[in-house]
């Protein structure tokens, strides 16, 4: 069994949480700024989601930090897993944010109020949702590169929050067309059903995550392809399992090559398999590979995970 093959530690990510954590503060002043001159019970709904993305930005920055430590005694696989809780806190923080919008519609349409100052309000929340647009493409981009939970946890609460402004602002200006004030509150009631929506599927990922789902099928095939590379070698293997946790992907096969062959070339066989399999998969691997005898029946008494 050789050692398990570890790629360089991945760039960073935390300049880009701090990006986010900037866009947060810069919209959440805007926004307050709108329910300010407005008293849309909307443009507030609006606000209080951008609070949630500065909390789950700062909770995020936090984890992102302990998932990029090396290796340690206590975690020798890293601690990549760390993304997952913050995913799954970011989507608590969104479920949160909703009951507080469906608290404040409610009480808004037992009693309506007048909306004030339209204009300026809905010019500020288009400025703001432009800024969170911006931001949750760069964002979406490095998540999709670096292959960070994190990152693409945060655009997706980004872009929730712009298709909520949307229709914030759509219903602001309903209100202003037709005078009905109760459009307003029930225009919120329709932002926190989508934003308990993003929470959910927030939540449900990083639960995935937790259970060790397996790397992409696509990878998958990828990885099997280079194994049956070596089939006219007399080479087999089985036993193959993957994980991902974070941005890293865990990776482990038996391979089975003739009793005859000497260890070294076992070996040499083992560290080309090792290297194909890295440099065909984005991001850092980590792949643990055992040798065996095709010919020994004890071979196949551990292809399932419990011998």
């Amino acid at each position: 069994m050789t050692v398990p093959a570890l790629s360089p530690a991945p760039p960073s990510l935390r300049r880009y949480i701090h990006l986010s954590i900037a866009a947060a503060i810069l919209t959440i002043s805007l926004k307050g700024l709108a329910y300010y001159v407005t008293g849309s019970v909307g443009l507030l709904s609006d606000a209080l989601e951008s609070l949630v993305n500065l909390a789950a930005a700062l909770l995020a920055l936090l984890l992102l930090t302990i998932a990029e430590r090396p290796p340690d005694e206590e975690h020798a696989y890293g601690h990549s897993k760390a993304e997952y809780f913050s995913s799954a806190a970011e989507g608590a923080l969104i479920l949160l944010a909703a009951y507080s919008i469906i608290a404040t519609a409610i009480q808004r349409i037992l009693e309506p109020q007048p909306l004030e100052n339209i204009g300026v309000g809905l010019v500020i929340s288009v400025i703001a949702s432009a800024i969170n647009f911006g931001v949750a493409r760069v964002l979406m981009q490095a998540g999709r590169r670096h292959n960070s939970i994190t990152l693409e946890a945060d655009a997706q609460h980004l872009m929730t929050d712009v298709w909520t402004s949307a229709g914030v602002v759509i219903g602001v200006i309903a209100v202003a067309l037709t005078g009905w004030l109760i459009l307003d509150p029930l225009i919120a009631l329709a932002v926190a059903a989508n934003i308990i929506w993003s929470g959910v599927q927030l939540m449900r990922r990083s639960a995935l995550g937790l259970l060790d789902s397996a790397i992409p099928q696509e990878e998958r095939r990828q990885v099997a392809e280079i194994l049956d590379r070596y089939a006219p070698q007399g080479v087999q293997y089985h036993s193959l399992r993957t994980r991902q946790a974070g941005q890293r992907r865990f990776i482990s096969v038996h391979v089975l090559v003739p009793g005859k062959w000497t260890v070294q070339r076992g070996h040499n066989l083992l560290e080309e398999i090792e290297r194909d399999v890295r440099n065909a998969l984005p991001g850092p691997t980590t792949i643990l590979t055992h040798l065996e005898p095709v010919e020994d029946p004890v071979s196949m008494e551990d292809i399932e995970i419990d011998r």
